[in-house]
């Protein structure tokens, strides 16, 4: 397999090997619990303090205080909890304190979560105000002098995770220069990357994480601000000074001294205008393979290890797929959010189309980036576009290309559209067509040179009972009064039945038993099944998936078998050359491959694999419902085979 190119530094770090090493000498030599009062425990509390003293000369807190603690959620928890308990102490003295909790509408989720969640425990019922931001990401300074004089609290960050864009610390310090609200800084992604001096602000509190920047996950700090209110989030042996309770994460704490250490003493990170060279080779990379391509925030606004981008006609799902194949790791959106199919909250904030929200992809590097990860990275890139564009998915001719032909399956949002493709004739029929998929079906058909001959729905009565498509012919059969089923047949042999919405027991007497059905809608069959296949289907005796470990037995004892891959052609394309021969049968193809499977004498064991094992299963599922007994799928996909396994990754 190539080796993994890693852009994602904005969700997590690979750990420095020097805080690897620091890590494994607390665990080893300086065990002790920092609280004892003997020779092991004063080392080991010696060791902690020298990280605290290193930290507050990096980060300039002056007479400010710095609490270890696991992360910067616990950090944010406990410093709105601080906050907002003092701001009930004093409306119970009888001050005014405001009635706005005001927060940066791009903050992380971690923000206005703990804000909702202290606010209601408390019983404060302070109103929660989202600051906007302009087009470019920055707090809107004019709205927040608007909202000063009321503000109570307010939550801003030092740069935003997603876009990497860097607020105007000086300008929202100013802005509250004359307001009594406390104000927490989210300065995550700023360790680091940007020169902060804590203490000649008037920043409240201000979390860390200590694995946006090479230190491993669960160690982190907290500023906060000498006579800034404080309340302990965890009670008990009073640790930190009473601070936070809790024996320390000495581990933690050693490896986050080492990355300290190499902040403070330099030589280990690159310098800024090396990081903003890189970037600047990725920006061009990027426009090269991407013509049209967005980029979401100002680069002379942002931190100069992030981009943030979108490419019109491509869903960020299609780009992470793709560049995941080349094994360059980016991300949608934020880390904590990339789960969910939603757009952009960031983006949104700031204005930008729909389609550049819903379409992000984030791609960010860290300060121990090398010349030679970023030239490799921008040839993958590249690398990215040219199977996109061969993959007629970026609307530009295609040549030399394999073309499609036969059934072709578009899914969005669970719903299914198909698409019947005519080599010869180079014609296309639509089934079902979906809006959203205009534009990619449009692209598909102008690079192929394919032209578009009828666009049926299943969800109307139809006019046209048959017509002649190549060399083969199309026939509607009513379901009722305003569903319809579309028939493609080779001669009298009806080979495939288009059904739309409707459920399988609808279509008894109306579909030929062994026609391949292809639904409308996921629930209804992934991919496709048959009349015949429902009516016989049973558990399969044999385990679907396969570990890398039990692929591996299966291909000694039947060489045989055949491994097939369902990513899309542009992940193959992708893919670094080399690895184990496969055959290319793509996931949204399966409907045209399954016959010639079902037809064959000998039926070889097929394992079919993809980037995660989902899609895999999909195939693997279907053939078994069509009766093909030996088809299996890869579970965890090519992320988690095995490298004896080689497959293209």
């Amino acid at each position: 397999m190539s080796k993994e190119i890693y852009l994602d530094g904005n969700a997590t770090t690979c750990v420095l090997p020097a805080a690897i090493d620091a890590a494994v000498q607390a665990m080893r030599d300086c065990f002790g619990n920092p609280s004892s009062t003997h020779a092991t425990g004063l080392k080991a509390k010696a060791m902690m303090d020298a990280v605290r003293q290193r930290a507050k000369r990096l980060l300039g807190v002056g007479n400010g205080r710095i609490m270890f603690n696991s992360g910067a959620t616990e950090g944010i928890q406990t410093a709105v909890l601080s906050a907002l308990c003092a701001l009930r102490e004093r409306r119970e003295r009888g001050e005014a304190i405001g009635a706005l909790l005001v927060y940066g509408a791009t903050e992380h989720k971690a923000v206005p979560e703990a804000l909702a969640h202290w606010n209601r425990l408390l019983g404060l019922g302070l109103e929660l105000k989202k600051l906007p931001v302009d087009g470019d990401g920055r707090h809107d300074l004019a709205a927040l002098r608007a909202l000063a004089p009321q503000a109570a609290f307010v939550c801003t960050m030092a740069a935003n995770n997603e876009t990497g864009v860097v607020s105007d610390l000086v300008g929202i310090g100013a802005t509250l220069a004359a307001s009594k609200a406390l104000w927490m800084v989210d300065c995550v992604q700023g360790l680091g990357k940007l020169p902060l001096d804590l203490g000649n602000t008037r920043i409240d509190y201000a979390p860390f994480s200590g694995h946006k920047l090479y230190a491993p996950k669960g160690i982190g700090m907290l500023y906060v601000r000498e006579g800034a209110p404080y309340t302990p989030l965890v009670m008990g042996g009073g640790q930190e000074a009473g601070l936070r309770s809790g024996t320390e994460n000495m581990a933690g704490i050693a490896a986050l001294g080492a990355v300290l250490a190499a902040l403070e003493e330099g030589g280990t990170f690159r310098s800024p205008s090396e990081l903003h060279g890189f970037r600047d080779k990725l920006a061009a990379s990027l426009r090269a393979a991407f013509p049209g391509i967005v980029f979401n925030a100002p680069l002379d606004k942002a931190l100069p290890t992030t981009l943030n981008f979108s490419v019109p006609g491509l869903s960020s799902k299609e780009l992470l797929d793709v560049f995941d194949a080349a094994n360059v790791r980016v991300s949608a959106g934020s880390a904590c959010s990339a789960a969910k199919a939603a757009p952009s909250y960031v983006l949104d904030a700031m204005g930008l189309p729909a389609w550049r929200s819903s379409s992000a992809v984030r791609m960010s590097f860290g300060p121990l980036a090398s010349e030679e990860i970023i030239n490799e990275a921008c040839a993958r890139i590249e690398r990215c576009g040219m199977a996109l564009r061969d993959a007629g998915l970026m609307d530009t001719p295609v040549s030399g290309a394999v073309v499609p032909e036969g059934v072709l399956q578009l899914s969005l949002a669970g719903n299914h559209t198909w698409l019947l493709l005519d080599e010869p004739s180079r014609q296309c029929i639509v089934i079902d067509h979906q809006a959203e998929l205009g534009e990619r079906i449009d692209s598909l058909l102008h690079s192929h040179g394919y032209k578009l001959a009828a666009r049926l729905s299943t969800r109307d009565g139809g006019e046209t009972d048959s017509f002649a498509f190549g060399a083969h012919a199309v026939r509607r059969v009513a379901l009722d009064s305003t569903r319809s089923a579309y028939l493609l047949c080779s001669g009298d042999k009806v080979d495939y039945a288009f059904t739309g919405l409707a459920a399988l027991s609808e279509l008894a007497g109306k579909v030929p038993a062994d026609a391949l059905v292809c639904a409308g809608r996921e629930e209804v069959n992934a991919c496709c099944t048959s009349l015949r296949a429902e009516a016989q289907a049973s558990k399969a005796s044999t385990e679907l998936n396969l570990d890398s470990i039990a692929l591996a037995r299966l291909l000694e004892a039947q060489p045989q078998a055949v491994l097939v891959d369902v990513r899309e052609t542009y992940e193959q394309a992708a893919c670094i050359p080399g690895g184990r021969a496969a055959e290319s049968v793509p996931l949204s193809r399966l409907a045209a491959f399954v016959p010639g499977w079902l037809a064959a004498v000998d039926q070889p064991p097929l394992v079919f694999f993809c980037r995660s094992g989902n899609r895999s299963a999909k195939a693997a599922q279907c053939l078994r419902r069509l009766g093909y007994r030996n088809a299996y799928s890869l579970a965890g996909g090519v992320a988690l085979a095995a490298p004896e396994l080689a497959l293209a990754a």
